[in-house]
């Protein structure tokens, strides 16, 4: 009994111990959990102030990048408005320009138009004077020679006719003398206007292509092993390469200027990339010519546009482009073809032609100087064919071929365009050529014409471009002049050095005279 006594009493007593251990269990189970749920609460903070703080980070960025968006966007919108603005100022100004030349010819009309009605009341006042000196007249010779009415009015016409023949051509000539003296001071007056609404600077740029080394090992580097890499250059370029003791600099050479321009961007290019060697060379040179004929399209078709002549034809752009590498005694034939647009323009503008029309044969007069190296014949012939062949108007190609006085002009617009060649090549600072050179080749000219018997007279005109020769009709017939002529250009050629080319006129004049006494 007692046994189970004590076996009821210790399973009671492991009962209740294994409840307590239970319940400490369990509390510890709690604690446990309750310190992970912390832990993962405080994660779950954590990660949701990170999505937090990206997302603000994120829409900062975005906020950032559709503002710049927005200020690109205004700024090309003020680019646009301001450019439009622009376009509307030159308008107005050309309007108002247009309607200042419509006042002033209005009242260039209104005072011709008064002067005619002035002329007009003194023609019929001296008719008034005329019929009554003839009416007195004829009343005399009635009287005095008993004539009938008839023959008294026609001689009485016969004795009026001369008495006022040389009055009248007194007035002619005197009319005559006026309107010469008019056209010329409105020709200065128009000229001078000319030049003060247009100016620019001086020409200053050379013909010679240099290029600049970094250090003299560069020249090494430039002529290769065994000369391999100048060869190349100059076999792919068309140029020569003159590589002297001068320092740090090597002197291109080419009667092309294109191929000029070509292998100087060539060869800068090959210094800053390092790596010379034929099959560089080759691609480098292919790359910028594809690039200068870009460029040069680039060049004629802003200046078309600047000029604001309209539509042309593509190819005459290009030849338009390639005038910017071309010199003529230091001057760019480019900006001179722009001065003689603008001046044309001005003075057609003044005289009431075609504004447009003036500029555009101002443009294309030198456009054969663009191929001149390279084909045969003058600038002026060449830029005449390139004009008719890409359908130019036929004002325009005779003020081609006139402005330097080959044929005869047909146009006002062309006489403007031989002034305003000679304005832009004359003004100072436009072309540059020693005195002292310009004289001796002016002076030898004239010396070799005057060397050959029979030749009485010889003048350089044209600042050089044509030498007249004066011969004497007893001396040379018209079969030998033609010899003549040949061995005087045969001479300049192989003894002269000049730009362009020098046109050789010889004249024979026969003057036969008689004393009458």
């Amino acid at each position: 009994m007692d046994y189970v006594l004590v076996s009821i009493f210790a399973g009671l007593i492991g009962l209740a111990i294994g409840l307590v251990i239970m319940k400490v269990l369990g509390r510890m189970g709690l604690d446990k959990a309750q310190i992970e749920a912390k832990s993962i609460l405080e994660d779950s903070n954590s990660k949701a102030e990170n999505i937090i703080r990206q997302a603000n980070l994120d829409g900062k960025q975005n906020v950032y990048e559709l503002k710049l968006q927005a200020e690109k966007e205004i700024k090309e919108q003020k680019k646009v408005l301001q450019q439009t603005e622009a376009r509307l100022a030159r308008r107005e100004d050309s309007l108002g320009s247009r309607e200042e030349n419509l006042n002033a010819k209005e009242r260039k009309l209104d005072e011709r138009a008064k002067v005619q009605e002035d002329k007009i009341l003194n023609l019929s006042k001296m008719e008034q004077e005329l019929q009554a000196m003839i009416a007195s007249e004829v009343e005399v010779l009635e009287r005095v020679a008993n004539l009938d009415q008839e023959a008294a009015k026609a001689e009485l016409m016969d004795i009026v006719a001369k008495k006022t023949e040389k009055e009248v051509a007194e007035y002619l000539h005197e009319m005559d003398e006026q309107a010469r003296e008019k056209a010329a001071q409105n020709a200065r007056e128009i000229l001078a206007t000319a030049i003060q609404r247009y100016a620019n600077e001086e020409t200053l740029d050379r013909t010679v292509s240099v290029v600049t080394l970094p250090n003299e090992d560069m020249k090494g580097r430039i002529i290769g092993r065994e000369g391999r890499n100048i060869r190349a250059i100059e076999q792919i370029t068309g140029v020569d390469l003159i590589i002297d003791d001068t320092p740090d600099v090597i002197t291109v050479s080419c009667f092309d200027p294109i191929r000029r321009e070509i292998a100087r961007q060539s060869l800068e290019i090959l210094m800053k990339d390092g790596r010379i060697q034929p099959g560089r060379i080759e691609d480098v040179v292919n790359k910028v010519r594809n690039e200068l004929e870009d460029t040069i399209y680039e060049i004629g078709n802003e200046t078309v546009y600047e000029l604001g002549i309209g539509r042309i034809n593509r190819e005459l752009i290009r030849l338009v482009g390639r005038l910017r590498f071309r010199y003529s005694y230091g001057q760019n034939v480019l900006e001179h073809s722009k001065e003689v647009a603008y001046f044309a323009g001005i003075m057609a503008a003044e005289l009431g032609l075609n504004q447009q029309v003036a500029k555009r044969a101002g443009l294309l007069h030198d456009i054969g100087k663009a191929v001149d190296f390279e084909m045969d014949g003058t600038h002026v012939e060449l830029g005449a064919k390139f004009a008719k062949k890409y359908g130019e108007n036929g004002i325009v190609v005779n003020a081609i071929e006139a402005h330097h006085g080959d044929v005869p002009p047909q146009s006002l617009i062309a006489n403007l365009v031989a002034a305003a060649d000679t304005l832009s090549a004359a003004r100072p600072g436009a072309r540059y050529e020693s005195m002292e050179n310009y004289i001796e080749r002016l002076e030898n000219l004239e010396k070799i014409a005057t060397s050959y018997e029979g030749v009485s007279k010889a003048y350089a005109i044209q600042a050089g471009r044509e030498i007249r020769v004066m011969v004497e009709p007893n001396k040379i017939d018209d079969v030998t002049m033609t010899k003549v002529a040949h061995d005087i250009r045969e001479r300049i050629e192989n003894e002269l050095t000049y730009p362009g080319q020098i046109k050789v006129t010889l004249i024979r004049e026969v003057r036969v005279q008689e004393l009458a006494q």
